[in-house]
Order: C-alpha cells, then sequence, then structure tokens
C-alpha cells in the first residue's frame, strides 16, 4: 500500500511539473502570462467531458438533480478552486520563489485542521512527526535555491506577493478537503462535473475582466500552441487523476507527496533554464520522501459518530440477512438408505 501511494503520489508531481515548465517556458520564451486563460482551457476540458457524463445520467444522480440539490455549494467550491490557481501564480510577480515554496506549505497545517473538524480525521504523534519532517525538507530544497541563486525574481512588492500565497494555500485545502469529502461520499464524476461547470464559468468572466488584454498580445505560432496543450493536457490530467488517488489515501497524504513537484521542475530546469545544481537538491527529495513514507505507514483514525440511528424498517438487505440466519439455524436432514431395512437419519 505505501509503494502503491508513493508511485500515485509522484505520478501526481509528474503533471504539476509539466505544468510549471510549460508555464515558465511559456514566460520567458515568448513572454506569455495567461494563468487564467490557461486555468479556464483546463476547466472546458473537465467540463466537455464530466459534465457532458453527468448530463447523461438519470436518477438522482443526475445533472440536474445535483444542481436542485447543492448548486450553491459547487459555486463557493469552484470559486476557490479557480482563485487558488489564480493567487498562487500571481504572488509570482510580487515576491520571491522562494517566499511562494515556503508559504504554499502553509496549506498542509490548514488542510490538517479541516480535515479533523470537518472529515473528522484523527491524526497520531507519528503523523504530525511525518509532516515536520517534510517541511524540513522543502527547507532543504529552498536553502538549496538560495545557494543556487535561483531567489533573484524580487517582485514589486513582498507583502502582497506573500498574503497571495497564504491565501491561495488556504483555498487550496479547502478545495482538496470537499474534493476529498465529495469522492468518497458521492462520486468522481460528479466532484470533476461540477468543478469543470462552475470552473468554466468563474474563470471566464474572469478571463474576460483581467486578461483579454494579454491573449490579444499573443504572437501564435506553432510552439506556443504546442505548449498551451501540453500544459491543459497535464492539468487535465492531474485534475483527473487526483480524485482517484485521494480515495486511496487521503488530501493531506496526497499534498505531502506532491511536494516533490518543484524538485522535478527544478531537474528540466537544469536542461531548459541551465539552473545551477545543488546537491542539496536530492537531499531535500529524500528527506521529503522519508516524511511521505512515514506518514503513509500508519493510516489516520476517522472518529466515529457517538449514536449511530436506527433503521425505522427492514430493507431488502436485512430481510434477505434474517432469511440467512434462519436458514443457518434450520439444520440440514441428510436421509441414508443402507443395503438392509434400516434408515439412518442425521442432521449437520
Amino acid at each position: 500500500h505505501i509503494l502503491k501511494t508513493i508511485i500515485l503520489g509522484q505520478m501526481l508531481s509528474l503533471f504539476i511539473c509539466g505544468t510549471a515548465v510549460t508555464s515558465q517556458y511559456l514566460a520567458e520564451q515568448y513572454q506569455v502570462n495567461t494563468p487564467m486563460f490557461q486555468s479556464f482551457i483546463n476547466y472546458s476540458l473537465l467540463l466537455l467531458v464530466y459534465t457532458t457524463m453527468l448530463a447523461f445520467r438519470t436518477g438522482n444522480d443526475s445533472l440536474w438533480q445535483i444542481l436542485k440539490q447543492r448548486w450553491w455549494k459547487y459555486i463557493f467550491l469552484g470559486l476557490a478552486d479557480v482563485e487558488a490557481n489564480y493567487m498562487i501564480v500571481k504572488a509570482y510577480q510580487y515576491t520571491t520563489l522562494t517566499s511562494v515554496q515556503l508559504l504554499d506549505c502553509f496549506g498542509i497545517p490548514v488542510l490538517m485542521a479541516l480535515s479533523w473538524f470537518i472529515l473528522r480525521a484523527r491524526y497520531r504523534l507519528i503523523h504530525f512527526l511525518a509532516v515536520a519532517i517534510c517541511l524540513l525538507g522543502v527547507g532543504t530544497m529552498v536553502g538549496a535555491d538560495i545557494l543556487a541563486g535561483r531567489q533573484d525574481s524580487e517582485g514589486s512588492d513582498v507583502v502582497i506577493g506573500d498574503v497571495l500565497v497564504l491565501l491561495g494555500a488556504s483555498l487550496y485545502a479547502i478545495s482538496n478537503v470537499s474534493e476529498e469529502y465529495i469522492v468518497k461520499n458521492l462520486s468522481r464524476v460528479e466532484f470533476l462535473g461540477m468543478v469543470g461547470l462552475f470552473g468554466t464559468i468563474i474563470s471566464g468572466l474572469q478571463l474576460a475582466i483581467v486578461e483579454h488584454r494579454e491573449i490579444m498580445r499573443i504572437q501564435w505560432n506553432w510552439k506556443i500552441a504546442l505548449l498551451f496543450t501540453v500544459f491543459a493536457l497535464c492539468m487535465f490530467a492531474l485534475y483527473s487523476f487526483m480524485p482517484v488517488v485521494i480515495k486511496v489515501t487521503s488530501a493531506t497524504s496526497v499534498n505531502l507527496g506532491i511536494l516533490t513537484a518543484d524538485l522535478y521542475s527544478l531537474f528540466f530546469g537544469l536542461f531548459l533554464f541551465f539552473y545551477k545544481f545543488s546537491g542539496l537538491y536530492i537531499l531535500s527529495f529524500v528527506i521529503i520522501m522519508v516524511g511521505f513514507i512515514l506518514y503513509c505507514s500508519t493510516p489516520t483514525r476517522t472518529a466515529e459518530p457517538t449514536a449511530l440511528p436506527q433503521p425505522g424498517s427492514t430493507g431488502l438487505d436485512n430481510a434477505a440477512l434474517k432469511l440467512e440466519e434462519n436458514d443457518s439455524e434450520t439444520p440440514a436432514i441428510t436421509v441414508q438408505f443402507t443395503r438392509g431395512e434400516t434408515v439412518v437419519v442425521s442432521t449437520d
């Protein structure tokens, strides 16, 4: 189970790495900074695939029934998801890469607190120790960035950038806890379909307001189109695959596992952007993986409600169970005839 969790978590990290590398390549090589437009493409793909799947459903799981019962909840979820993506990317214009990497980890304790109250998750001491080790690994990675000179991207207003990172990390935590609840109690298709529907609407409106000029300035060619396509495919795969991983593990476990995404982006950056290499990067990867394995080695406990509701009537399952109990209580009778006239009757 631990090996499966590690592999799944690192697959998510590679998808995040793909989105980061393509976004950075667009920004540095072609001066294209359109985070909301990129998010809009992803939400549109989710709408095309998963919302369409919901539209063809019937009964209580149909699109109409979901909208009628929970539409306002999914509006808040879509808003949190869209703004989390936008705030983190926007923060790079104001603060340093180092600050973003450090403050982005603020989402993990927020996520654990939300899981405690909303999902009734109960942690052990080993889980807090594992999180501390993972954060130590992030600190090692930031130290390597400072030594390698990658923090030299000071923006215009550091305070604004840091606040944006903290808000974005908190919104990510809200989105991930909601995702875990929906995936484990409702369905993966419902989560992705609703996020695709409301994410497309919200990101489309915000795109028209804040990024229409940047889109008009893009000098389109096949390379830029290819980078947008790779970004969209990586983002779509990340959104489609993350609920599967969360259902197997938990939102907290997934967020610890994807801390290595920055390191994968660095390894690509060594060849694409000529970053300086430091042995501390390898050390930070090892520390993060040790903390991640330690966290996954002990499952969290779910607090049960004190009183369970009693069923009002006997359903089909209970009726079938009672029939099985009656059958088990009735002794089976075997009648055997021997060569003589004696009849032997035995009960099992």
